[in-house]
């Protein structure tokens, strides 16, 4: 697995990517770039994700945080750590703090999933096998703008990383371990609802719901639930508002990163 560090400091962030995020490297660059200033910060890429190789791997929650916990061993980066997951990597960050409470820190959702965001979500796996199968003959080559993605069309990537993320798109799309993800989401999912309560401090960037498949009120309501079981738990869960897309870390960068940093004086 790929693991890429920079900065140093007393804390130590974890950035966790979304499913199917094809360079979790670059996609986190325009925001983490803000922060290493003051704090050393890591990018995991698990499998089939950027650099990280296409194992054949299970990936159920328990698979996919031993191999994240198993990366940063190696690397000798030790915890605590402030993870920061973004999307569906929320699901792992909530099973880390649940599992093993004394390697968390803390949690900054980027615009994270919470359990019940996949309570009614309807998962097609025939039409994931499609996406794949595009992927996997050289059919998405053929759209113009596809491999463009957020951290190229906002984000602060110079002219050579756009191109290396490009490259990286079109070798990490729907790549077997990312579907294999995305059909066992919702196991991962419940069985993070019903294994309790966790005793860790959150902080929740929230978007307007664009890109997530829900409608913003449906997805802010779902966020504020969290935040309110959050604050009631451990009398530590902030939610902040951006009106901006699901990968809020590049559009808003500046602004995240300027709040995490107040958060944490």
């Amino acid at each position: 697995m790929s693991v890429y560090s920079e900065g140093d400091g007393e804390a130590t962030f974890v950035f966790m990517s979304g499913g199917g995020t094809c360079s979790p490297i670059l996609d986190f660059k325009s925001l983490y770039t803000l922060l290493s200033d003051q704090y050393k910060v890591v990018v995991v890429e698990r499998f089939g994700y950027g650099f990280s190789d296409t194992a054949h791997r299970e990936r159920d929650i328990v698979s996919i945080l031993e191999d994240t916990r198993a990366a940063l061993k190696e690397a000798d980066i030790d915890p605590p750590f402030i993870l920061c997951p973004h999307s569906m990597a929320g699901i792992e960050a909530l099973y880390w703090a649940q599992q093993y409470p004394h390697e968390v820190r803390a949690i900054i959702g980027l615009d994270m999933a919470t359990p019940a965001a996949y309570e009614k979500m309807e998962i097609s796996k025939s039409m994931l096998r499609c996406f794949q199968f595009a992927a996997r003959t050289g059919m998405t080559r053929l759209i113009p703008g596809l491999s463009d993605g957020t951290a190229v069309k906002y984000g602060t990537l110079t002219e050579q990383e756009k191109e290396i993320y490009r490259s990286i798109f079109y070798s990490r799309t729907m790549t077997e371990p990312m579907v294999k993800e995305m059909f066992s989401v919702k196991d991962n999912a419940k069985q993070v609802a019903e294994g309790g309560d966790i005793a860790t401090p959150i902080l929740l960037f929230c978007s307007n719901g664009s890109g997530t498949g829900f409608t913003e009120t449906e997805w802010r309501e779902g966020q504020i639930s969290f935040a309110q079981q959050a604050a009631a738990g451990i009398g530590n869960g902030e939610i902040i508002y951006l009106d901006c897309g699901h990968y809020i870390h590049n559009f808003e960068f500046e602004k995240i990163a300027h709040e995490i940093k107040s958060w944490l004086k």
